[in-house]
Order: structure tokens, then sequence, then C-alpha cells
């Protein structure tokens, strides 16, 4: 009976998340942003007054968050003209793959050519540039729960540290410390290896000279803040302009092995190991975080999938009787125990 009504509980809240989006999903980002900006907030708090400190870190996040959304809108942008400019070619091309499905016994070749045609990718394109612009309005409700999250942190850790059974202030103040340190860590070793598979990526496609070399940096830039949705859009991108640009299916095989190359020794190599055990997580929760965490709030549940993910294994780390479901999902195998004597 407890296991079906926990089944019921967790229904109901993924129903409320879904249709409270525009409520829920604001609110989470905000803290998102308050865990991280936290640090600066502090330094500026003690050289200058409080709301000053707070202005100016809410200023600073704005401008992070803003230059970020500019890189990847901008290059889609510049991929979306260049899709215009080359619209008949690319027409051209996508008939001659119906033809050669036809020729080779795939009888969906013409329902494929049918259904997909140009105006099909028009439509992706002005979807997309929607969606993105949709962030604005967005991100202006999110910045005002963060001036006021920013205002109220020293507030609620003093509440925090007053409280007494039967929720332990002294459990929700050290989870929610260890929470934040794991997603400035988090962010701090994203953004890094964001940068440097933007500037590989872009020196790769240049010196393939696959044109927009600088539009596709940009978007392995923007995009590696998504875990495995990000770099898969970053890479199938290129790839498909290469096969359109060259008309040469063994360059766009090159150019999608040699991006992936990139993509995993980023993401699947070199991060954990500057990320280290603190911040192990599951691969398979990692992709379940990412893909239902944008089936409930779109663009902005993509991102933020994950740091809810480490948020809700810190907690249950910090807890005894749920500590196993954070080594569980760590990634981590358990410690060999010692050999009995």
């Amino acid at each position: 009976m407890k296991a079906f009504t926990g089944v019921i509980a967790v229904i109901a809240i993924c129903t409320a998340l879904l249709f409270a989006r525009t409520i829920f999903a604001p609110v989470a980002f905000a803290l998102f942003v308050i865990a991280v900006a936290w640090p600066l907030q502090r330094a500026l708090q003690a050289r200058m007054p409080k709301m000053l400190a707070v202005l100016i870190t809410v200023a600073v996040a704005l401008g992070v968050v803003f230059a970020v959304s500019y890189r990847v809108v901008w290059g889609f942008c510049h991929v979306a003209a260049w899709v215009v400019q080359n619209a008949a070619r690319l027409q051209a091309l996508y008939g001659e793959f119906g033809t050669w499905l036809e020729q080779h016994g795939f009888v969906l070749g013409t329902v494929v050519t049918e259904t997909f045609d140009m105006r099909w990718v028009f439509r992706v394109f002005q979807d997309l540039s929607a969606r993105l612009q949709g962030l604005a309005s967005f991100l202006v409700v999110t910045f005002v729960y963060v001036l006021l999250g920013l205002l109220e942190v020293d507030a609620v850790a003093s509440q925090l540290r007053r409280m007494k059974a039967p929720v332990s202030g002294a459990f929700l103040s050290a989870a929610f410390s260890d929470t934040a340190a794991k997603l400035q860590k988090y962010m701090l070793v994203r953004t890094l290896m964001s940068v440097a598979t933007g500037a590989v990526v872009w020196l790769f496609t240049l010196t393939a000279g696959l044109e927009l070399a600088l539009a596709w940096g940009a978007l392995a830039f923007g995009l590696n803040y998504i875990p495995f949705l990000g770099p898969f859009v970053a890479t199938l991108l290129p790839t498909t302009f290469a096969l359109a640009q060259f008309e040469s299916w063994q360059m766009a095989l090159f150019v999608f092995v040699s991006l992936n190359v990139i993509q995993f020794l980023s993401g699947s190599y070199i991060e954990p190991r500057i990320a280290g055990a603190a911040l192990s997580m599951s691969p398979f929760l990692v992709l379940f975080a990412v893909f239902f965490w944008a089936f409930l709030w779109g663009i902005s549940g993509a991102f933020i999938g994950v740091p809810i993910m480490i948020a809700v294994l810190t907690f249950c780390a910090h807890h005894p009787a749920t500590r196993p479901v954070a080594d569980l999902f760590s990634g981590q195998p358990a410690p060999e125990e010692a050999p009995a004597a």
C-alpha cells in the first residue's frame, strides 16, 4: 500500500510540474542561478551595501545567460540564412535521395520525399526560432525570482539553523550548502568544457573547409550545456550540411566521426576527470533527466534537468534512509569489502 501510494504521489507531482510549468520552471531555474551566483553575492556584500551587491550579481548572471543564449541564437540564424540561400540545391539533393531509396527497393522512399521537403525544414527552423524568442519572457520572470531570492538567502539560512525536529535544520543547511557547492562546480566544469569544445569544433570545421565554421563552433559551445541531446544536435547539423555542401557521403561521414570523437573526448573522458567523483552520476540517470525534464519544461527543462538530479541525489546522500539511492545512481562501483580475518 505504501508503494502504491508513493507511485500515485509521484504521478501527481509530475502532472503538477507539467501543467504548472510556467510557475515551477522559473522558480527551479532561479534557485539554480542563486546557488551558482551566491559566492559572488557574498564577496560583494562584504564590501558594499547588500542591495547594490544583489543588483550587481543579478546583472552579471543575466549577462552570462544572455551571452550564452545569444551565441546559440546567432549560430542558428546563420544556419537558417544558409538554408534559405541554398534551398534549391538542398531540394535537389533531397529529391536524389528519394530516387536512390526507390531504386534500392525502399518502398517508403516516395512517402519520405513527399512528407519531408524544404518547407518542412523551414518550419523546423521557424519553430525553433519561436521557442528561443519565448525564452525572453521566461528569463524576465526567472530573474525577478533571482533578485528576491538573493535578498532572502541570509534570512533563510538563519531560520534553518533554528529549526528543530521533525525536520533538522542542520540536515537541511548541510544539504543546501553541499548542493550549492556541487552546482557551482558543475557549472564551472561545464563552462570550461563548452568553451574548449566550441573552440575545437570551430578549428576542425574551418580546417575541413566546412562553411559556417564560426556558427558551428558557437552552437557546439552553447548546446554543450545540455548533456547528450545538445552534443547530438551539434554533431548532426554540421554532418547534414557537409553532405549538402560537398555532395559526398564520405566527407559527411568524416565530419560525423570527427565531431563524435571530439564530443566523446570532451564529455566522456576529460570532463569526468575534471569534475571528479563529487559530481559522478549514472549516465542512464543523466540521459533520463535530460529527456524527462525536456518533456516537462521544454528547452529550459533540458538544461536544468541534470542540476535538479544533482540536487536530489545530494539530499539523498545526506540522509541515512536515502543514502543507498544516491550510491546506486552515483555511477561509481561499490568499494570492495575488506576480507574477513
